[in-house]
Formats: C-alpha cells, sequence, structure tokens
C-alpha cells in the first residue's frame, strides 16, 4: 500500500504515513489493518510495547490480528487511544494508562470570524486586544531560524515552567524534517519589542488543523502573546478552507486547559485508553512498574 492509499483511510496525523515515517526513524513501525502500530523496547528485557496512537476503533478480527502482530514481534502488550467519541463502544480491553488527555476542545471553523469571536471567553477577545495593543506581532516562520526559536522556548521556558515531560530537541527536529516538507506541519511565532516570545506549531491533515504544540518566554506574560498567536492560527486555518481546530487536549483544572477553553471550542470526549495483552504474564508487571514509575516521577518533579 502507497503513502496516498494510507492516507486515504487514516484520519489523524498521528496515524499518517508522514507520522509513521517520522516514527521509524527513532522506533519498529508496523502497519496493519488502517491501524500504525509504533513499537518502543521495555527497558532491560527482550519485550515491547505497542501503541497505537489515535487510530480507528478496530473490530474484533482486527484485535486478533493485532494479537498475532504482538506476538510475532514479541510484546508485553498493545496500548489503543482510538480517535473516536467515548460513546463508540470500545471498551473491549483493559483500561490503560493514558498517553493523549481524553478530552479535547474542537473548534467549528465554518463559523464566520466574527461568529467565532463571539464564542470565545470574554477574557480571551480581551487579552486578543491586549496583545494587539501592546504591539506583538504574529508571523508564519517555518524556517530553520523559526524552528530554533520554537525549540529554545520550548526547552527555556514552557518544559521549564510547566514541568513537563517534553519529548528530546532531537524529537522535534526529526519530526519537523519529516511533517514539514509534507506540507503537514507549520510554525507560527509571536514577535514583540524585536524578540520572538511564543510559539506555535500546528499540524494539518484533511480538513482539521491540531494544536500539536505551544511554547512561550518566562517574560512578558503581560503581554498576552499567546493568545494572539493561537488566535491567529484559527484564523489561518479557516482561509485555508480547514473545517475544524483541534486543540488537542484538555483537563480539568490545568493551566493549559483553562488557556484553550477561552476560545470557545467544544468540549469533546474520546473513547479513552485501552491495552491489549499479549503477554499474560508480563502485563500485569508492566502495568505495575509503570504506575510506581510515573509516581516517582511525580514525586520528583
Amino acid at each position: 500500500m502507497n503513502q496516498e492509499e494510507w492516507n486515504s483511510q487514516v484520519n489523524h496525523p498521528l496515524q499518517s504515513w508522514e507520522w509513521g515515517e517520522f516514527r521509524s526513524k527513532r522506533q519498529q513501525v508496523d502497519r496493519q489493518d488502517g491501524m500504525q502500530v509504533i513499537w518502543t523496547k521495555v527497558p532491560f528485557l527482550a519485550f515491547k510495547f505497542g501503541y497505537v496512537p489515535m487510530g480507528k476503533v478496530p473490530s474484533d478480527e482486527e484485535i486478533k490480528r493485532l494479537s498475532d502482530l504482538g506476538r510475532k514481534r514479541r510484546a508485553i502488550g498493545i496500548r489503543m487511544e482510538p480517535n473516536a467519541p467515548k460513546d463508540s463502544g470500545f471498551v473491549k480491553l483493559k483500561p490503560g494508562r493514558n498517553l493523549f488527555k481524553t478530552k479535547t476542545f474542537i473548534i467549528d471553523l465554518t463559523r464566520s470570524e466574527e461568529e467565532l469571536l463571539k464564542n470565545m471567553h470574554p477574557k480571551g477577545r480581551y487579552n486578543i486586544k491586549v496583545a494587539k495593543k501592546h504591539g506583538v506581532q504574529i508571523s508564519e516562520n517555518s524556517s530553520s531560524s523559526g524552528l530554533n526559536s520554537y525549540l529554545d522556548l520550548m526547552f527555556g521556558g514552557t518544559a521549564r515552567r510547566q514541568k513537563i515531560y517534553a519529548h528530546s530537541e532531537n524529537y522535534h527536529k526529526q519530526m519537523w524534517e519529516t511533517l514539514q516538507p509534507a506540507g503537514m506541519a507549520h510554525l507560527f511565532t509571536a514577535e514583540y519589542q524585536g524578540k520572538i516570545i511564543a510559539a506555535a506549531m500546528i499540524f494539518t491533515f484533511k480538513d482539521t488543523a491540531y494544536y500539536a504544540y505551544g511554547a512561550s518566554a518566562l517574560e512578558h506574560k503581560e503581554v498576552m502573546a499567546p493568545t494572539l498567536l493561537l488566535w491567529e492560527t484559527v484564523r489561518w486555518s479557516k482561509l485555508r478552507d480547514l473545517k475544524q481546530f483541534d486543540l488537542w487536549g484538555a483537563e480539568e483544572g490545568k493551566g493549559f486547559s483553562r488557556f484553550k477553553e477561552q476560545f470557545g471550542g467544544q468540549l469533546t470526549e474520546l473513547a479513552g485508553t485501552y491495552d491489549l495483552p499479549i503477554n499474560p504474564l508480563l502485563y500485569p508487571l508492566f502495568r505495575l512498574s509503570e504506575e510506581i514509575r510515573w509516581k516517582l516521577l511525580r514525586i520528583l518533579k
């Protein structure tokens, strides 16, 4: 199956042919039954664990074939997070530890710009005005210098401030080198007083834009650059005749979620995270070690 045929049957950038090409630079990837499986070696063991990010809801026969593939790859299990609504009926497997947030905000880009602004939280509209009053300038900057600015902000500002476990700089560079030439990844920057203080990486796939990553400086928070930046990417997406904008993740009580909420998108809950155990002896031990690891990371955070 070629690239065009594959992409015609998937509905999320993380299941796209291009995403598989990027991940295959780092680990083994299989494509089967319209699902892309990414394999990660389990530390200290000669086993792997599979992951199907934002794929379809598999049928019983497809689950059986995934099990066969897992045994072939010496897997402990395969984790699935379907790009499907909560009521899709996908409850056949064991609940797993989520990698993606189970909720997201979706902005309807078929609405007029005036309707989108009206639907925003008043604080969001106000912050856009504040940023414009301070002279914040937004531009698409998909150059090598734009990427460097984005990386500087991601690892010098956002990751440090939010204490998140971000992918490495090399991960982001390899991702960009694969997705940007394919027209899937786009960088936007916000400049204030001659300095870039915020950046956003937007993915586009079929009729949808995705707010994949955002980064901002530790200083000049008062000029509200990230709000204007995201709003301008919404406008840019609408001008490209895309139909919706997925803000990619929401979690009640979190600052990143409150930031996204002000744009007036529809809160949508996804099917969730489910595991297909392959090795019945090692799978419970893997899940136990996984929970212990994340509890230790939260303590050390």
